[in-house]
């Protein structure tokens, strides 16, 4: 099984023999709230604030492209300590959350599942965020998505059908889960693509988000890309640094990456490059303060050039530099360097 096949079909295959088993121990996770049938796993205890009031639990929806790694993302989660709670109908959201809030500090962070699988409950998601909203419940969603070509090669490689398939082919499936998704993942508030990424990539973007102690304001993910190779569909904002001269026709650079100092001076030395990045920090200023006030958390900034080696690499690194002295925790992906 290759790299990539770690994320899905096998990914929903877990799922489901995770439910099976939490099943034959229904009885001793009664009080976890299994007598709904959800299959649920707990991570270690967060203490809550002395108040002497219930604390309200800190909660994310993880959602997703079947195949696209979100059992993997949940699992990631219960490892940094969440209460993990797999294909709870969505209806049920906001009792899970008052259920936290009466644990006395013993589940302070939860994270809930939430997939086609239980597609008769998905209707009931968006009333659940509004009653949430309501009783100021601040809560993110994760949005996993992936390519389609990505995705039938995972349902290929297990011989699985897709969960919406039925008599019709894997990508009718994926089609028909994507349109029923489309709202919830322009909601998201953290889209991460998983059609380049094993599962150990997947499980670092998770921890480069969610483990550590104070949560930050916001967090940005600058992305280098290649034109070349497409879009990243997780992208927010997307710059293009193609304006500058490529030093892929530079002999002595083209063997080296934007990472490299020779290629990152031959970059920041051409007319605009300078001007460029200072103009760019200062609109990111402006939307980042727009995102904390909307509540945003996350951000992904992609910037790209032809190929995703040399002046996108550079620029990014430059840019994340100075999004991190604004105070903005900062992570850099170089998608498609090494590619070539």
């Amino acid at each position: 099984m290759n790299a990539h096949d770690e994320h899905r079909p096998r990914d929903e295959h877990d799922e489901r023999n995770q439910h099976d088993e939490h099943e034959k121990r229904s009885e001793h996770q009664a009080h976890h709230g299994n007598g709904y049938g959800a299959d649920v796993s707990t991570g270690t205890t967060v203490e809550t604030g002395g108040n002497g009031e219930p604390a309200i639990p800190e909660l994310v929806i993880i959602s997703g492209m079947s195949g696209a790694g979100r059992s993997t993302a949940a699992k990631c989660l219960e490892d940094l300590g969440w209460f993990v709670v797999d294909n709870l109908p969505p209806a049920l959201i906001p009792t899970m959350v008052e259920l936290g809030a009466r644990s006395q500090g013993n589940v302070a962070r939860i994270a809930v599942v939430v997939d086609v699988r239980g597609r008769r409950f998905f209707d009931n998601l968006r009333e659940s965020l509004a009653d949430l909203d309501t009783k100021q419940v601040s809560h993110r969603i994760v949005f996993l998505e992936s390519s389609d070509e990505a995705l039938v090669r995972r349902f290929e490689s297990v011989r699985r059908p897709h969960p919406l398939q039925g008599d019709g082919r894997i990508t009718d499936g994926i089609a028909a889960e994507r349109d029923l998704l489309r709202e919830l993942r322009g909601d998201a508030d953290l889209v991460i693509d998983t059609s380049s990424l094993n599962v150990h990539e997947l499980r670092a973007k998770m921890d480069a988000q969610f483990a550590g102690g104070e949560e930050p304001e916001l967090r940005a993910t600058v992305m280098s890309f290649g034109y070349k190779y497409g879009l990243p569909v997780d992208a927010d904002l997307v710059a293009d640094c193609r304006f500058l001269p490529n030093p892929h026709w530079v002999p002595e650079l083209r063997p080296f990456t934007g990472l490299n100092e020779e290629v990152s001076d031959y970059v920041f030395n051409q007319p605009g490059a300078k001007e460029f990045l200072n103009q760019y920090t200062e609109l990111l200023q402006l939307i980042a303060a727009g995102y904390r006030r909307e509540g945003k958390r996350y951000v992904t900034i992609a910037v790209g050039c032809t190929g995703g080696k040399h002046r996108s690499v550079a620029m990014s690194e430059r840019l994340a530099r100075r999004l991190a002295a604004e105070g903005v925790e900062t992570v850099v992906v170089h998608r498609d360097m090494g590619r070539e």
